[in-house]
């Protein structure tokens, strides 16, 4: 495998790896007249999101002797509960670095699969992506976005997606550390070169649009919202140089145009997705990808009920 990207002989494998506990999950078409949107819905996997296809593939390739150690990683809640949906599976424990702004709805379910969770300030929490361990855990650390595996994982969407529409015209993927965006940019650019790629954020939180637009990392105000699924104060530089050479666009949503595609897809398609798999149908929505048949990732739907029942209701958390 190349240390910076997944090829498309490395998706191929995962896809084969993964997929006796991955769902091939439907590619629909948004119930709006006219629209020429379509959903890949990574709501409807085991634990709620697409998470669970780079965690699975990570773990598959770790020496048994690692895994004997239990698993770690940091996740505000989706690739915590990737990683602790697998590591059920295997009878290995499984720790878990979450920021103290996490969702409770998130939290309840990793410990639902048996993953302790230990809560932590902010900066402790992005601190632990870069040193990839944490003082007093001895556990293998499987990282939620910054390794090849993981992104190979990710990367089995984009054969599914252009499976089931060739003639796909655009790609937009929420951007939370790059993970799911350049694992499918990997997969798209072999087999679809001229498919258009996007990065989907919410304007609150949104640094890669502010990366790209400057060529390098560009440490932001990070504003915290109820889109918690994606969304950080800079981009990681390795994510950034992978994604340079993929991504097309970065495209942003108001945290009122993602309610209102969250309630859009539960009237219209009867989907539950989170703030983070509704980001690419706001922008899809909003124009930002351009015309054609354009793919939207709904990458979760782990949602507070109380914050939904908000939206339902015609309003923004």
């Amino acid at each position: 495998m190349s240390e910076l990207l997944p090829t498309l002989e490395d998706i191929r494998a995962a896809a084969k790896r993964i997929a006796g506990t991955v769902v091939r999950t439907p590619l629909v078409r948004l119930g709006l007249s006219g629209s020429q949107i379509y959903l890949k819905l990574e709501n409807l996997q085991p634990i709620g999101s697409f998470k669970l296809r780079g965690a699975t593939n990570a773990i598959a390739l770790t020496a048994p002797s690692l895994l004997a150690r239990g698993v770690l990683t940091a996740s505000a809640g989706n690739m915590a509960q990737g990683v602790a949906f697998r590591a059920r599976e295997l009878g290995i424990p499984c720790t878990v670095i979450a920021p103290d702004t996490a969702p409770a709805t998130k939290v309840e379910a990793i410990e639902r699969l048996g993953g302790r969770v230990i809560k932590v300030p902010f900066d402790e929490w992005w601190q632990t992506f870069e040193r990839r361990a944490f003082p007093g855990i001895d556990a293998t650390f499987i990282h939620a976005f910054d390794d090849p595996d993981v992104m190979a994982g990710n990367g089995t969407l984009a054969l599914e997606i252009l499976e089931d529409l060739p003639d796909a015209d655009a790609i937009v993927i929420p951007w939370g550390g790059g993970g799911l965006a350049c694992g499918i940019a990997s997969g798209a650019r072999a087999l679809k070169p001229g498919c258009r790629l996007y990065a989907a954020e919410a304007a609150t939180s949104a640094p890669f649009a502010a990366a790209f637009a400057a060529g390098s990392p560009q440490a932001i105000e990070q504003r915290p919202s109820w889109v918690d699924g994606i969304g950080s104060r800079s981009v990681f530089p390795q994510m950034f140089a992978r994604a340079q050479g993929l991504i097309d666009g970065a495209l942003t949503a108001p945290l009122d145009a993602i309610a209102a595609a969250v309630r859009l897809l539960a009237e219209r398609n009867r989907i539950i997705a989170e703030g983070a798999g509704a980001c690419p149908v706001a922008c899809a929505l909003a124009g930002g990808a351009g015309s054609g048949k354009v793919v939207c990732v709904v990458s979760g739907g782990n949602i507070d009920a109380a914050k939904l029942g908000v939206i339902l209701a015609g309003g923004t958390p």
